[in-house]
Parts: structure tokens; C-alpha cells; sequence
């Protein structure tokens, strides 16, 4: 768990546990880091670091949705998929930021790259 992009080391290491129990954690985790703006409006990126499939990463939001609709929290554009990978890497990173007008807006602003198309 928090292994980083190029393999630094994570926080612990143990046998594969259920989608649903590693989505907890993270989201627990998510949760109790400190912002300086919270709102009720986030962001969240589902991402694979390489190796991991769509259909996986929509296992794992499907519980992010349900974990953040319980803190009261509504989820606007929502990114699931490859957006930072490495070389067939396994596993996923979850990223959530709190959202006011100016960050809405800036999500939803035109772009044009391989992975990000608005």
C-alpha cells in the first residue's frame, strides 16, 4: 500500500486483499488528510499504474462512490482509467482533490492529449 510510480517503497506490504477492503483504506486515508479548502464537491481520479484493467478500476470506484456518498460528498468529473502508468506496473492510485468554481471550471477547460480529452 502507497508504493509510488517507480517503485519506491509503500507503507506496508502483505498478500492481495478484496477490491472493497483496499478501497476502504484508501479512501479512509484520503479522508483523514488534512485540506485547506474542503467543499462537498470533489474530483476523483481512479488510476492504473499500468497492468491493471478498466474493468478493475470500475470495481474499485464503484466503491469510492459509495464510501464518498456516505461522507456526503458529490463526486463531479470523475476520471477511471490509464492516465499515469508505468511499464505494465500492477496496481491503482486514487486521487481525489476538493473542488470550488475556479478548480470546477479548470477541469472542464478544452485539452487535447493522449489520455486527457475534454
Amino acid at each position: 500500500m502507497g508504493m509510488g510510480i517507480h517503485g519506491e517503497p509503500g507503507i506496508w506490504r502483505d498478500k492481495l486483499r478484496p477490491a472493497d477492503e483496499i478501497a476502504d483504506e484508501m479512501v479512509r486515508r484520503l479522508l483523514a488528510d488534512p485540506v485547506a479548502h474542503k467543499s462537498e464537491r470533489v474530483s476523483v481520479l481512479v488510476n492504473s499504474l499500468g497492468a491493471t484493467p478498466l474493468e478493475e478500476l470500475f470495481i474499485v470506484y464503484r466503491r469510492v462512490v459509495a464510501l464518498l456518498k456516505k461522507e456526503g460528498l458529490t463526486i463531479m468529473r470523475p476520471l477511471v482509467g490509464h492516465y499515469v502508468t508505468s511499464m505494465e506496473m500492477a496496481g491503482l492510485s486514487i486521487s481525489m482533490i476538493h473542488l470550488d468554481a475556479e478548480r470546477e471550471e479548470l477541469l472542464a477547460a478544452p485539452c487535447a492529449c493522449p489520455f486527457w480529452r475534454v
